[in-house]
Formats: structure tokens, C-alpha cells, sequence
């Protein structure tokens, strides 16, 4: 397993870790991903941490708690050998306080997470939604006091826009507080979106990037393609899989396809190695059902694309610059540096 700088921090953390939103299937939209019980979590954990993946991500939005309490059974007797990332701000109650990152909610959440998890502190806790009614310095001052506590290592954010990111960077070290160190987002071979304003700040401010959803869904796993239609009962033929217009997905699949044949690999391990080729990745959390699975989509940390099949993955990927891009793109290219993308 290659390790990479949890952004511009000095943590060192596995390129690919595994997510833990399949566990405990809690309600009837999570359990079409899956329903991970204690045992089938603590294989899955055996297993990433023999193939050198120690890092494993959760929220207690998962399952309204219950994903956090199977990894922590999972976990259990072994907390010195991982590294743990929660998340808040999904609902957890019909209450007016059970949702958002307000300052209470915050720290009243970490508390309980901690509980869940059976741990004193976690490695990464991350603001899982923007949060438009609390202000940001209230966030950033609660995230502090968990700091100085002892009771969180790191923080970061994740499905942010690019302004709001710089906004809480920027009150950050207005008021000597500290920066979130990541940003954990939706970017895929599908959804390049992430590129346009995300990655370029990312760069420019070292926050690193965990991507979420690294297979859109499980539409770039290798089970659908053009003229080969969802399986009947699978995740993909349900609501549970994010929309992608079906020429793109195609022209996406047909080049996975034929990387895939040329490498010897799955299409999910090729476009999994495509993604660590990307500008700010720290790290891909990916999903498992069981165990094969999971040693699949971990065996992308050693496949090496060639340059001309990274380009043609690009190529079938592309889409155009969203306004003001193709404008600077068109005017300004002498002034301003090349596109990441």
C-alpha cells in the first residue's frame, strides 16, 4: 500500500482506505448499498489491514450511528494500529439541533461518536454538509476546543463549494485558528465537476482531497456498459446510484473496457489508478460488500497506467469548462497558468 500526506499536514495515510457507510444498513436507502453486520465488518478489516490499509472512514450519519458502532466492534483491541474518520452533519433526530454544524452540535456529536466508536479521540473529524446558518467562526471555534481537548487530531470538510472553503480558510487564519487539512468530495471519471474550482484551490491552499463514491455508484465497477444493462436486484438497477446520462457513462465504460483489457485488470481498479493520478488526492475511500471486492479495489494501489492510456481516459471523459473557465481559457492564457485538468 502507498501512503500519501493527509494534505498539508505531516499524517501519512493509505492511498486507498476503506468506507464504512455499507455498514448496518439502518434504513431501506442505505441497505441497497449493504448491510454490513460485526463479523462481515471485522473480515473486511482484517483484510484491509493485512494488504496495509489502516485507515477507515465513517460518520454518524451512517445508519443514524450504527455504522460507527460496527467499526468500533471491529476495530476493537487494535485502535493503536488505525486511523479513524468520522463525520457530522447529517441528521440524527427530528429535533431543530439534530442536524447542521453548529458549535453545540459539533461538540455534543464528537462526544457521542467517540462513545460509539469506542475510542478516547479520532484521527479526521469532518463537517460532512455546509452548514449555511451557523457562521463559520463558531464551527472553527468549536473544532478548536475539540482539538485542544485531545478528542480530535485533524479536521476537514466535505461536499463544500469552492467559496465557502476559502472562507473558512481565510477566518481560520484571520483568527489563528486551525485550517481544515481536507476536503472530502464526489469526483469520479463520470464526475469531473470537482476540477473546475475544488482541485485548483486544493493546490493552491494544500487541502487534500478523499474522494467519495470513486466508482459513481458502482457504475464504473465493470457490471454495466453499453449493451450490457444493470444486473436485476443489484445496487445499480435502484435509486441508490447517482445519475449519469447514459452516452457519457458509455464512452466512459467503453474506455475503462479498454484499458482494462490491455492492463489485465478490473475496470474498477483502472478507474480507481485514474484517480490517483489526479491533482490533490490523498486518498480514495472505497466501498466494499465482501471480501472480494474489497482486495479488488485495493490492488489498484499498484497498477500503473501508461501516459497514452491516461489520455484516452481524459479524452473519454471530458467535459467543457463551466463559465468563467472557458472564458479565461479563451482570453487570459498567456496570464494564467495552464488548466489542472
Amino acid at each position: 500500500m502507498d501512503y500519501r500526506t493527509l494534505g498539508g499536514s505531516g499524517l501519512k495515510v493509505p492511498v486507498l482506505m476503506l468506507g464504512t457507510a455499507t455498514f448496518g444498513g439502518g434504513s431501506e436507502f442505505l441497505r441497497k448499498w449493504g448491510a454490513t453486520d460485526v463479523a462481515e465488518a471485522t473480515e473486511l478489516v482484517d483484510i484491509a489491514l493485512d494488504l496495509g490499509s489502516n485507515m477507515f472512514d465513517t460518520a454518524d450519519g451512517y445508519s443514524t450511528g450504527l455504522s460507527e458502532e460496527i467499526l468500533g466492534q471491529a476495530i476493537r483491541g487494535r485502535r493503536d494500529k488505525v486511523l479513524i474518520a468520522t463525520k457530522t452533519g447529517m441528521p440524527m433526530g427530528p429535533g431543530p439541533n439534530d442536524i447542521g454544524t453548529s458549535g453545540a452540535k459539533i461538540i455534543a456529536s464528537c462526544e457521542a461518536s467517540l462513545k460509539r466508536l469506542g475510542t478516547d479521540y479520532v484521527d479526521l473529524y469532518q463537517l460532512h454538509a455546509f452548514d449555511a446558518l451557523t457562521p463559520i467562526e463558531e464551527m472553527l471555534q468549536a473544532l478548536d476546543a475539540l482539538i485542544r481537548a485531545g478528542k480530535i487530531r485533524y479536521f476537514g470538510v466535505s461536499n463544500y463549494s469552492g467559496w465557502h472553503l476559502m472562507k473558512m480558510l481565510a477566518l481560520a487564519d484571520r483568527h489563528g485558528l486551525p485550517r481544515p487539512v481536507t476536503h472530502q468530495a464526489y469526483y469520479t471519471l463520470v464526475a469531473r465537476d470537482f476540477e473546475w474550482e475544488l482541485m485548483p484551490l486544493g493546490l493552491d491552499q494544500k487541502v487534500g482531497t478523499l474522494v467519495w463514491s470513486p466508482l459513481s455508484g458502482a457504475k464504473l465497477s465493470g457490471k454495466i456498459g453499453r449493451n450490457r444493462p444493470a444486473p436485476e436486484g443489484s445496487r445499480l438497477a435502484t435509486d441508490a446510484s447517482w445519475p449519469v446520462p447514459d452516452e457519457r457513462l458509455y464512452a466512459v465504460t467503453d474506455a475503462l473496457e479498454a484499458v482494462s483489457a490491455e492492463v489485465g485488470q478490473s475496470m474498477a481498479q483502472v478507474a480507481l489508478a485514474w484517480l490517483l493520478t489526479r491533482p490533490t488526492v490523498s486518498s480514495i475511500v472505497i466501498g466494499a460488500r465482501n471480501a472480494a471486492q474489497l482486495k479488488d479495489n485495493l490492488a489498484a494501489c499498484k497498477l500503473t497506467l501508461s501516459a497514452d492510456q491516461i489520455a484516452r481516459l481524459d479524452q473519454a471523459s471530458a467535459i467543457p469548462p463551466a463559465y468563467p473557465y472557458w472564458h479565461q481559457q479563451r482570453t487570459m492564457m498567456t496570464r494564467n497558468p495552464p488548466p489542472v485538468a
